[in-house]
């Protein structure tokens, strides 16, 4: 079969023939904001999908709760509240584990399993070996990511003190679970895999360990369909109050799944910022290149219209050029889209534990990106197909006007007598086609921004560092205590081996609330002289607890919507759970979760008590560090150790590093946003001026200095959309950390002076590059052909 061409359809392919390095420059730059769309908007399919998935078929709970020890009877009436579809309790507790070839005391959550028959929720994903056997207590599984980061697998032992009893464990499985997803040890802000872990073992070992035969302290529910949490959460906590329950909580606060609902979260902020840079920045293109067209093909719109094509058929036969261009940027932009959306969800795979992934992208992800690009490209095009649809055949067919020149005031000027012919030359054409250089200026001068936000990261993370782990925090390690001890217990662990300095506090759980916004969240009680973890704020650095009221993070203010003076309700949820009214006595700003702080006497008094503390902050001789580890080892009264280093080198490793590959894809992209515009520009530039360029030639200028005169205007633009440039990429920087701002992580705004010149060097490099590809192009530059006129 034989496919008939139109003329006009040849000529389409004729010019995208003559056309295709500007083509391809364009269709590389709408392909970049294709494929970041489309890998934000696949990533967040795939984790939604996964997470359902996984929740679904592993049975994770909906509603949580946890308490100081309920008979198991309970379990009966609990059953009985509207709404509830299956219970489960069990016993969980933190406890201290001795690792063999591992000096420092690791931590676990001890977690019960029933002796006979299976978990109805939170069902275990069984990677390796098998589930306990009933009546073997010395059989246990670990948490798979825990276990593979210290070598351990099924018939290997661990030590575990369990309420001040070393027990002797034999691995027999590891396992998954889809509560545990992101698991982080208590005073922890990053996982920490080898540090701590999870371990599950059979429930009576547990029960006689803990004194808990008959009874649990945490209960799990999953409900009927359509049933609101809140609805069964306030009559269980009812239930749970005289067995010291600490508050239930729905799905969305739960530890775990709130991380991973932040970082979705995130990502949907991506998808609707970062591509609609590219998008625009293609509309620019396609408007610039196909404005040049239409002027440069009057006389061929003139015979078009002559021989009878209509006016819808010449704007048509232009539409029909951007669809093209924009169609080749759409599929290599699938391509790319769909390769970083897979490698983005195995890195969130990987990062999250999932046992499976389900990467299967729907169309509506595609087509989205697809129609986003084409309407921004053809909405670029629009101004010049509409000029050529609307050239009239004998106004086409005539020459354009001549532009009129005349002296300016600077051409008299010191400035101008200083430079040389070629110079002055470039100046000229900048000054009387000023709109045009800003456009190609512009359009670098977003390259440069897209790129300095991607650099800012780094300083961004270096910030969170710096000001959470180093000006915040003094201490070595953090203690936590299996329950509330009086004050004078510091003096204990003052005596502990190697320590050279103690501080307590009292951390309890608490919910706060403002009318109908109510958020749960840890009250802190510190004394007004700490200095190992002081409140620290991060403009004013350390300051003191207020005498009275809560000092609460702008994070939690903005959230609640409250002013300092103002009251709000805050309920503690465990022992007498006072509640009252209090004075919001002040705000500061901090980079990561929303805390709540109180002065550690009024925090006591509050609740009703003597001064109390479930919390110590140390520092440690170095020498004697081996020594500390091994006293914790053996004291059942901390439950969990918490180590300043590696808290940072754990948020180095899963921020730092997912920061680094994202920063690399976005200097790929900023370098091809640059291309695109740098190299579009100096190619209409070489398209215009060949014949003046020609008769330079012919006049005895060297290829050297021509080149100078057509790059040099590139180059001076390039210069000067680089403090343009970097005012853009400050106000992007601005205004994507605070969309990308959650209650969890804010990123702050970090200017510094090396990421401005990595990035403008970055993009003088690229600038060079598209130069060297004209360079050569003008230098085979065909004189005589390009000095023929028509008559």
């Amino acid at each position: 079969m034989v496919i008939r061409l139109s003329p006009l359809d040849r000529k389409l392919l004729r010019d995208l023939e003559r056309l295709w390095a500007q083509a391809l420059a364009i269709a590389l730059v709408i392909a970049s904001g294709v494929a970041l769309l489309v890998m934000a908007l696949t990533t967040v399919e795939a984790l939604e999908d996964t997470t359902a998935a996984y929740y679904e078929r592993y049975g994770f709970a909906e509603v949580f709760a946890e308490v100081t020890r309920a008979p198991e009877r309970l379990t009966e009436t609990v059953a009985q509240l509207e709404g509830v579809r299956t219970v489960e309790t069990r016993i969980s507790r933190l406890a201290t584990l001795d690792l063999p070839g591992f000096d420092e005391p690791a931590t676990a959550r001890v977690v019960s399993l029933p002796e006979r028959g299976e978990l109805r929720l939170n069902r275990l994903v069984l990677r390796a070996g098998r589930l306990p056997e009933a009546g073997r207590a010395q059989e246990a599984i670990l948490l798979e990511n825990f276990a593979q980061a210290h070598g351990l697998g099924p018939g290997d032992h661990l030590s575990v003190i369990l309420n001040g009893v070393r027990r002797d464990l034999r691995i027999v499985g590891l396992a998954l679970a889809p509560e545990f997803v992101y698991v982080i040890a208590p005073g922890g802000l990053m996982p920490d895999e080898t540090r701590f872990g999870v371990v599950w073992m059979g429930r009576e070992a547990l029960a006689a360990a803990f004194d808990m035969e008959q009874a649990f302290n945490e209960i799990h529910l999953s409900l009927l369909r359509g049933i609101d949490p809140q609805s069964v959460i306030a009559p269980l906590d009812d239930l749970l109050a005289e067995y010291g329950g600490v508050g239930a909580y729905g799905r969305e606060d739960q530890l775990s799944n709130w991380f991973l609902q932040n970082e979705i979260a995130q990502q949907k902020n991506m998808a609707s910022l970062l591509p609609a840079i590219f998008l625009a920045v293609s509309a620019f293109l396609t408007q610039m290149v196909m404005s040049r067209i239409v002027a440069t093909e009057r006389g061929e719109i003139g015979l078009l219209k002559a021989f009878g094509y209509s006016s819808i058929a010449v704007g048509w036969h232009y539409a029909k050029l951007v669809l093209a261009i924009a169609l080749l940027g759409v599929v290599i932009g699938f391509v790319a889209g769909s390769w970083l959306g897979h490698f983005n969800t195995r890195l969130y795979g990987e990062f999250y534990r999932f046992p499976f992934l389900l990467y299967r992208p729907g169309a509506e992800s595609y087509a989205i990106a697809a129609l986003a690009s084409l309407v921004a490209a053809l909405g670029g095009s629009l101004g010049a197909m509409r000029r050529a649809a609307a050239l009239p055949p004998a106004e086409a067919m005539r020459p354009p006007a001549p532009p009129v020149f005349r002296r300016t005031r600077l051409s008299g000027t010191a400035a101008a007598l200083f430079l040389d012919e070629p110079s002055r030359m470039i100046a000229r054409r900048i000054i009387r086609w000023p709109l045009r250089a800003l456009a190609s200026s512009f359009g670098v001068a977003l390259s440069f921004a897209v790129l300095f936000l991607a650099l800012q990261w780094t300083d961004a993370i270096d910030e969170i560092i710096e000001q959470t782990f180093f000006n915040a925090q003094h201490q070595d390690a953090t203690l936590a205590l299996v329950e509330k001890r009086a004050a004078r217990s510091r003096y204990d662990l003052a005596a502990l081996p190697g320590v050279l300095s103690v501080e307590t506090a009292l951390s309890v759980s608490g919910r706060v609330s403002k009318g109908p916004v109510s958020r749960r969240q840890a009250v802190m009680g510190v004394a007004s002289d700490a200095s190992l973890s002081p409140i620290h704020d991060i403009k004013r650095g350390a300051i003191a607890p207020p005498p009275d009221g809560l000092l609460i993070s702008t994070t939690l203010a903005g959230v609640l919507d409250v002013e300092p003076g103002e009251t709000v309700f805050l309920e503690v949820l465990e022992g007498r759970r006072p509640a009252a009214q209090v004075t919001v006595a002040g705000l500061f700003d901090s980079y990561i979760d929303a805390p709540l702080y109180m002065e550690a006497g009024v925090l006591s008094r509050f609740l009703g008590e003597s001064p109390q503390v479930n919390l110590a902050q140390v520092r440690i001789d170095p020498a004697n560090k081996k020594q500390f580890f091994q006293a914790v080892k053996k004291t059942p009264a901390i439950s969990a150790v918490n180590f300043r280093s590696a808290n940072i080198t754990s948020f180095r490793q899963t921020v730092g590093e997912t920061i680094y590959i994202f920063v690399s894809f976005f200097t790929v992209f900023a370098c091809t946003l640059a291309f695109g515009v740098v190299y579009n520009s100096v190619r209409i530039a070489l398209s215009e001026r060949a014949r003046e360029l020609a008769t330079l030639r012919v006049l005895g200028f060297t290829r050297l200095e021509i080149a100078y005169v057509l790059l040099g205007e590139i180059g001076v633009l390039t210069f000067v959309a680089l403090p343009l440039g970097g005012a853009i990429g400050i106000a992007l920087a601005w205004y994507l950390s605070r969309q990308f701002a959650t209650e969890l992580f804010r990123v702050p705004l970090v200017v510094e002076e090396s990421t401005l010149g990595l990035a403008a060097v970055i993009i003088i490099a690229t600038a060079l590059a598209c130069a060297l590809l004209v360079r050569r192009r003008l230098d085979r530059l065909d004189l005589i052909a390009v000095l023929k006129t028509r008559e």
